[in-house]
C-alpha cells in the first residue's frame, strides 16, 4: 500500500516545536506517512514578502493534507516596518497565510472540538447551592464558517469614490455622510447561501452521527439580521432532514455569559467565521485554555489540521521548550479520524487522557505556573516531556 504524504507546515514560534512533538506521537501510534516540509510564516513574509508561497500551496495540492503548527500575525503597520528593506515600497501587503490557506483551497469547514478531559486542573468548576462546586462534563464541537464574514478580506480605509457610492445607496450610509473618506475603514461581513447551507447540513450531520440532541445557531440576527438572519434560515432547512435533532439559536453576547452558566447543555455550535471563532475560543477556555484546544480546516479536496493557539513568540526561544503541545497532537489525532485512521486516533486521544488523569506529567499552564523558563526547574514537564508521556501510555496500549 502507497504511503500517504503529509505536508508539515511548522510555522513561527512555538509551531515548530508541538508539531515536532506531534510527528513523535504519530509515529509511535504506527503512523506510517512520508513527511514533506512546506513554508510558511512570518519568516518568510519578512524576506520575500508573501507568508504563503506558492511551492507551499502546490504541494497541499498534490499531497491534499496537511499539518499546521501556528504563525505570528500583526497588524498592517508593524508587518510593512519587518520587511526587507529592498521589498519596502513595492506593493507587498500582508494577509494571514492561515486565512490564504483557507480562501485558496475552500476549506470552508471548520471544525473545533472543545471536550474536558477529567484531571485536567483547569478544568471549569462552578458553586453549588450549597457552598461547594462542581465540575460539568463539556462536550462541545464547534462549527464555523472558515472562508467568508469578516474574514473575507473585502475592506478598504480611505474607500475608492464607486466603493462609497455604492455604499451610499444604502440609507443607513446617511450617518457617515460627513465623514472625509480618508477618515473612513469599512470591512464588509459576507455571507454566502451556499456556504451556510453546506456547514448547516454538516452540523447536522454530525450530531446525528455522533448523538448529539441539538444544534445551536449562535449568531446575532436582532441587529446582524441580513448574514446572521441568513444562517438561522440554513440550519432551519439542514434541521428539516433531521427532526429528532433539537435547533437552538443564541446571541454570541448572550453565550459568552451561559457557556460558564450551562456549558454541559451544549452540543454542536453552529457560527459564521468571526462569532464561531470567538465562542470556540471562550468553550477552549472551559476545557483547559489553548493549551488544548484542537481544530480541523477542512474542504472537499484539502484539509490542515492545527492548535487554535498563536506562535506565543515569547516562549520560542526557550530551551527546553515549556509549551503544552496537547492542542497540536489532538489536531494530529483529529487527522487521522478524517484520513479513516480512527483507531489510531483514539489511541492518541486515550493515551492523552490517561496521562492527564494520572496528573504525574504536567505543563506550566496546567500547573497554573507563569509562562518563564524557570518553570521546568519548578517541577513542569517541559514540550517534549509531555510529549514523551504521551508515547509512553500508546506503547503501554499497544
Amino acid at each position: 500500500m502507497t504511503k500517504r504524504t503529509i505536508v508539515t507546515m511548522p510555522g513561527d514560534g512555538i509551531g515548530i516545536h508541538v508539531l515536532e512533538q506531534a510527528l513523535r506521537v504519530l509515529d509511535v501510534v504506527g503512523f506510517d506517512a512520508n513527511y514533506v516540509h512546506a513554508d510558511i510564516g512570518w519568516e518568510l513574509w519578512k524576506k520575500e514578502g508573501n507568508a504563503l508561497p506558492q511551492r507551499t500551496l502546490d504541494l497541499l495540492a498534490e499531497h491534499h493534507i496537511g499539518l499546521f503548527g501556528a504563525i505570528t500575525s500583526k497588524p498592517k503597520d508593524k508587518a510593512t516596518a519587518e520587511l526587507d528593506p529592498s521589498l519596502k515600497d513595492k506593493g507587498f501587503v500582508y494577509f494571514s497565510p492561515i486565512v490564504g490557506l483557507r480562501q485558496h483551497f475552500n476549506l470552508q469547514l471548520c471544525i473545533r472540538p472543545c471536550r474536558t478531559f477529567a484531571g485536567n486542573p483547569l478544568n471549569f468548576i462552578r458553586r453549588t447551592a450549597d457552598g461547594g462546586f462542581e465540575e460539568p462534563f463539556v462536550d462541545v464541537v464547534i462549527f464555523r464558517q472558515n472562508t467568508e464574514c469578516l474574514y473575507s478580506g473585502v475592506e478598504w480605509t480611505n474607500p475608492p469614490d464607486v466603493v462609497r457610492k455604492a455604499l451610499e445607496t444604502h440609507k443607513k450610509m446617511a450617518a457617515f455622510k460627513n465623514v472625509l473618506s480618508e477618515q473612513l475603514a469599512i470591512s464588509c461581513r459576507i455571507f454566502t447561501w451556499p456556504a451556510c447551507i453546506y456547514i448547516a447540513e454538516k452540523a447536522f450531520e454530525y450530531a446525528d452521527k455522533y448523538g448529539y440532541k441539538s444544534v445551536t445557531v449562535c449568531e446575532k440576527p436582532n441587529v446582524i439580521r441580513e448574514t446572521s438572519g441568513m444562517m438561522e434560515a440554513a440550519a432551519k432547512e439542514a434541521n428539516k432532514k433531521y427532526p429528532h435533532i433539537e435547533r437552538w439559536s443564541t446571541n454570541i453576547d448572550a453565550q459568552m455569559m451561559w457557556l460558564t452558566k450551562n456549558p454541559e447543555d451544549y452540543g454542536v455550535i453552529l457560527s459564521g467565521n468571526m462569532f464561531g471563532d470567538i465562542v470556540s475560543d471562550g468553550f477552549a477556555g472551559l476545557t483547559g485554555g489553548l493549551g488544548f484546544a484542537l481544530s480541523g480546516n477542512i474542504g472537499e479536496d484539502v484539509a490542515v489540521f492545527e492548535p487554535t493557539h498563536g506562535s506565543a513568540p515569547k516562549y520560542a526561544g526557550f530551551n527546553p521548550s515549556i509549551v503544552n503541545p496537547i492542542a497540536m497532537i489532538l489536531s494530529a489525532a483529529m487527522m487521522l479520524d478524517h484520513i479513516g485512521e480512527i483507531e489510531k486516533g483514539n489511541l492518541i486521544r486515550d493515551a492523552v487522557a490517561d496521562v492527564i488523569k494520572e496528573g504525574k506529567v504536567r505543563t506550566y499552564d496546567m500547573l497554573k505556573m507563569s509562562g518563564k523558563p524557570d518553570v521546568i526547574s519548578k517541577g513542569a514537564a517541559s514540550c517534549e516531556q509531555m510529549a514523551t508521556a504521551v508515547i509512553d501510555k500508546i506503547k503501554v496500549k499497544v
